[in-house]
């Protein structure tokens, strides 16, 4: 689990050991990894990761192993947006940051797991990306976030199609609103694509989780390939 220390990967976390499973969390602060490990430390590990950095992430998956013996879920959830503004203003520093965490991190995390899966006996295992509702349509001024989105979306599917033959199932959640430190600005309001600045609902980050998973429920024969939860009343469809 990354991005485990707040959010929705803190709610998914407790979530996933309520219903019995041990969980590596992983994100940048030990200090809210541990708050999240509180709901049940004798089924967690704390490993303060990087994302971004291969031996770090190399690192993750080699404690995870010593730990627990085998990986069977992977929730890709670590992400960063970067500030709104229009592509002429976006230094190129802050689309480095938000390309590497958003896709390169991801593709790091699944190949490790991917690599794990492989070589595990029994053999396979799950890996879910989160996506955004950005994965689709996007959010003025938010073009690396956006990019990274639809990136991850070719990354969703290429991991599902080389998963066939090692029982490796992948898929995506893409999710609107959902209520989290993230999305705290939606209630002051955000840009839209007519030029207004309009607050947004939200959802239950519980909401969210219960998709989670429900994906990660499934036995590998069957697999949730893309999945949609948002605030009902988001401006979503036909946004603009």
């Amino acid at each position: 689990m990354t991005g485990a220390g707040s959010g929705i990967g803190r709610r998914v976390s407790i979530d996933l050991l309520g219903a019995g499973y041990r969980v590596v969390l992983a994100g940048r602060r030990a200090s809210t990894l541990d708050e999240t490990a509180a709901a049940a430390p004798e089924a967690t590990l704390v490993v303060p990761t990087d994302v971004t950095d291969p031996t770090a992430v190399t690192d993750l998956f080699a404690q995870a192993r010593d730990r627990f013996g085998r990986v069977d879920l992977l929730f890709n959830n670590a992400g960063t947006s970067g500030a709104p503004g229009p592509i002429e203003d976006v230094p190129i520093e802050q689309w480095r940051t938000v390309v590497d965490t958003n896709l390169t991190g991801a593709f790091l995390c699944a190949q490790e797991a991917f690599r794990t899966m492989r070589g595990q006996s029994p053999q396979g295992g799950r890996i879910i990306n989160n996506g955004s509702i950005s994965a689709h349509v996007p959010r003025p001024y938010m073009i690396a976030y956006t990019a990274t989105k639809h990136a991850v979306t070719g990354l969703t599917k290429a991991i599902a199609l080389e998963g066939r033959p090692y029982r490796i199932a992948c898929g995506q959640i893409d999710i609107g609103n959902a209520a989290s430190d993230m999305t705290a600005a939606m209630s002051q309001g955000v840009p839209q694509a007519d030029g207004q600045v309009a607050p947004e609902p939200t959802m239950d980050v519980r909401h969210a989780s219960n998709a989670v998973l429900h994906m990660a429920s499934l036995p590998l024969e069957a697999n949730v390939l893309f999945l949609t939860v948002m605030a009902t009343t988001m401006p979503y469809v036909g946004r603009g």
